[in-house]
């Protein structure tokens, strides 16, 4: 059993761990409301860009011709994962949730006797898949040193998968990241970015016809790369989005188990306090009855 000095230390330990998750909540609340705002704005934009590349792609009439990246290289033997982590921990099950379905879509790629190969972008993504995945991984991407989320590090990123395209080191490239939903639920996605999946865009609407000047294959010859550093910006959004979320609710967790804990320990010291002063009672009453 613990001595009451044992329980006194262990209850301000606790303690303090409390002030320090009450406080990393609160930061984390504050970070969510502007990094939820951008990641609602940044969805429209996207889904935009897909639709005009949808629009454009229906109207040329080679499609044999088109660019690369849209139709991909023919084949689908080599398959090219972005992995999209933090760079944080203490966020929850965020990073393990995009993790394990990652990691769903490897074992079946693998199944089939493809090829894989693996880009990390997020120190807490390549700790896991390490382990596993250590001959998959040709490239580990970090953006600590980055304050905020930004379309620089995004364009990074991009110019690194189209470097690698045109190298024809990969045939298909899928991307993994938190879609954010409410501070509770953040969804694990997998999006197609090589070659573009018509099924991911939307119907087109009478908003969505255009008259293209100079020709389809031009206009997309510059909009396709263009399209794959913001489809690694909005997932990039979302993550950040999503990883607020996840750790707000984490740190609200560990706060109230912090409390319960300090409840329990405080009636375990009242008890063992009561327990001691009762013994030295009972020990005085008897050496006086002794005498």
């Amino acid at each position: 059993m613990a001595s009451l000095d044992d329980l006194k230390k262990r209850i301000s330990s606790v303690k303090s761990t409390q002030k320090i998750t009450k406080a990393m909540k609160m930061v984390a609340a504050s970070k969510l409301r502007r990094a939820q705002e951008n990641a609602e704005r940044g969805r429209p934009y996207s889904e935009k860009m897909n639709n005009i590349i949808l629009n454009l792609s229906n109207s040329i009439s080679d499609k044999e011709n088109s660019p690369k990246l849209l139709i991909g290289s023919g084949e689908d033997k080599v398959h090219l994962c972005i992995v999209m982590t933090s760079d944080r921990g203490l966020c929850g099950g965020f990073n393990s949730n995009i993790i394990k379905k990652a990691k769903s879509y490897f074992q079946k790629i693998l199944d089939k006797g493809k090829s894989l190969k693996i880009i990390t972008v997020g120190s807490k993504g390549f700790d896991q898949l390490k382990r596993t995945y250590k001959d998959n991984i040709i490239e580990k991407i970090s953006f600590k040193e980055s304050k905020n989320i930004n379309y620089f590090d995004a364009d990074k990123v991009g110019k690194i998968i189209i470097d690698k395209f045109e190298k024809k080191e990969f045939d298909i490239c899928t991307i993994f990241y938190n879609q954010f939903k409410n501070v509770i639920t953040q969804i694990p996605q997998e999006q197609q970015i090589i070659p573009l999946k018509t099924s991911d865009t939307t119907s087109n609407s009478s908003e969505d016809n255009y008259e293209f000047e100079p020709e389809e294959d031009e206009i997309l010859s510059n909009l396709l790369p263009k399209n794959i550093s913001t489809q690694i910006f909005k997932a990039m959004l979302e993550n950040s989005a999503s990883e607020q979320g996840s750790r707000m609710s984490a740190m609200d967790n560990a706060t109230r188990n912090a409390g319960e804990m300090v409840d329990k320990l405080t009636i375990q010291y009242n008890r063992s306090r009561q327990a001691a002063i009762t013994k030295e009672l009972i020990e005085i009453i008897s050496g006086a009855e002794s005498l």
